[in-house]
């Protein structure tokens, strides 16, 4: 490890630290502004050229834009339809009245579980948030916990989601981890519903029992009235109101689609037709757009409902999200300097000095590597690359190294990762309840995942 490394490291640390001291202090610097200066400055002390300083800032929040950016307008455009036509409201009630208040939390862990099978995180998250702020209100007035309903609803979701995003294939980070390790899909996906089943209980439910009574958090008003509605209003389609079916098939259909696409991808060969078109359909972009459609189709469209109103609500619906929005890709424009900055490198070098069990080393690797540039995806391409060699030439559970890989990358997510600035925004969050909920749940999911795959190695391998 040189003493270049030692600099990036310092660099990057303090490009943390003053990231959270600019919008934290008496200065409340604006998210995005400290986002772009720090990228700024670490790009410059880390020795890039002033071009590529800019190049790299255009280039991440444009990728990180494109990538959530549409997902979440979109999202928002279908929260808005399913808000004002009764469907959230609909499903909130029958889950409200087929729940105890106790049992909601595993309930809405549940729902987050299977929507989480075949959608990213910041995506499933888009889809389930009028649910969760439609059940949370509904907790709200009625006073039935104490602390923050949003928090008590929404642990779980957070949970359930970043388990399933770095646990189990066909999310992009298994299964990169799986090309590179060249192992099994099939036993790699077991071993991945074993470990996120704890990691949801503990992560979720447990965690969010204990800190929604220490958080006073409420989202914005305009963001709550958009995917919650508040007042009894006659819907866009009309005095129709589409029964539980229709509701859940509006609210499920994007996260079908890329379901269809996560089975496409297991059982049939990229190159033929059926698995090209349900890649096309299982997109993320592409689903949601359907989505979109199909909601406005069925709930308004083919009910002759009133087509201003609805192009209104949907012009509307993005306005509470363009900050939000803003500061996701001034998260993604950080992420991708200390990216440039080759932080990571200085990671790789520095795990080399340690010496664990390669199951250990794969966690520790993708976590550093995660934690330094702001990207899961950074953490486990890097671990999956370094330990390639070391898989073939010891005697080791890949299967598991690759899911240790996954687990490893989720730990701790913070002001350099988009999904923070997602859930802080979307939530309306300080920097401190942040970190006591996404970066903290994410932490325990991360370990608890590393202890099952500890736990699992102990048995006979399944290949």
């Amino acid at each position: 490890m040189s003493d270049f490394d030692i600099q990036l490291l310092a660099i990057a640390t303090g490009g943390v630290v003053l990231l959270v001291a600019l919008i934290v202090s008496r200065i409340r610097m604006h998210p995005l502004l400290a986002l772009l200066l720090t990228s700024v400055l670490v790009g410059l002390l880390a020795g890039l050229p002033m071009d590529k300083v800019v190049k790299s800032i255009e280039v991440g929040a444009g990728n990180t834009l494109g990538a959530v950016g549409l997902v979440v307008a979109l999202g928002a455009m279908l929260g808005k339809i399913m808000a004002e036509n009764g469907v959230t409201d609909g499903i909130a009630d029958t889950i409200i009245k087929r729940t105890s208040v106790p049992m909601l939390p595993w309930a809405m862990s549940g729902v987050a579980f299977v929507v989480g099978i075949p959608m990213f995180f910041e995506v499933g998250l888009v889809v389930l948030l009028p649910l969760v702020f439609t059940v949370a209100r509904k907790l709200e007035q009625g006073s039935a916990i104490r602390g923050s309903a949003y928090v008590y609803v929404g642990v779980p979701v957070i949970a359930a989601l970043a388990s399933m995003h770095g646990m189990v294939p066909p999310h992009p980070g298994p299964l990169t981890a799986i090309a590179s390790l060249k192992t099994n899909v099939g036993a790699t996906m077991l071993y991945g519903f074993v470990a996120a089943i704890p990691a949801i209980v503990l992560g979720g439910p447990v965690y969010g029992a204990f800190i929604a009574p220490r958080l006073a958090v409420k989202p914005d008003a305009s963001l709550v009235g958009q995917f919650s509605r508040t007042e009894v209003a006659v819907p866009i389609g009309g005095q129709w109101r589409p029964g539980l079916a229709t509701s859940v098939l509006v609210a499920l259909l994007p996260a079908i689609l890329m379901l269809l696409n996560a089975v496409a991808e297991l059982v049939l060969p990229p190159s033929s037709a059926v698995a090209r078109l349900a890649a096309f359909v299982g997109d993320p972009v592409i689903a949601m757009l359907f989505g979109v459609v199909f909601a406005a189709s069925v709930l308004v469209y083919t009910k002759s409902g009133d087509a201003e109103n609805l192009r209104d609500a949907m012009s509307a619906s993005l306005k509470p999200i363009a900050n939000v929005l803003v500061i996701i890709a001034g998260g993604g424009a950080f992420q991708h300097v200390l990216t440039d900055a080759k932080v990571g490198d200085a990671i790789v070098h520095l795990s080399q000095q340690f010496a664990f069990s390669p199951l250990i080393l794969g966690w520790l690797i993708s976590m550093l590597l995660s934690v330094s540039t702001g990207s899961a995806t950074v953490g486990i391409v890097g671990a999956a690359g370094l330990l390639a060699p070391l898989a073939t030439a010891e005697p080791v559970n890949t299967p598991l190294l690759a899911l240790a890989i996954g687990c490893g990358s989720l730990f701790f997510n913070y002001a350099n990762h988009a999904g923070f600035w997602l859930v802080k925004e979307s939530f309306g969050m300080t920097m401190g309840e942040a970190t006591k909920t996404i970066s903290v749940i994410q932490s325990i999911v991360s370990v608890v995942g590393l202890v099952m795959v500890l736990l699992m190695n102990l048995l006979p391998p399944l290949v």
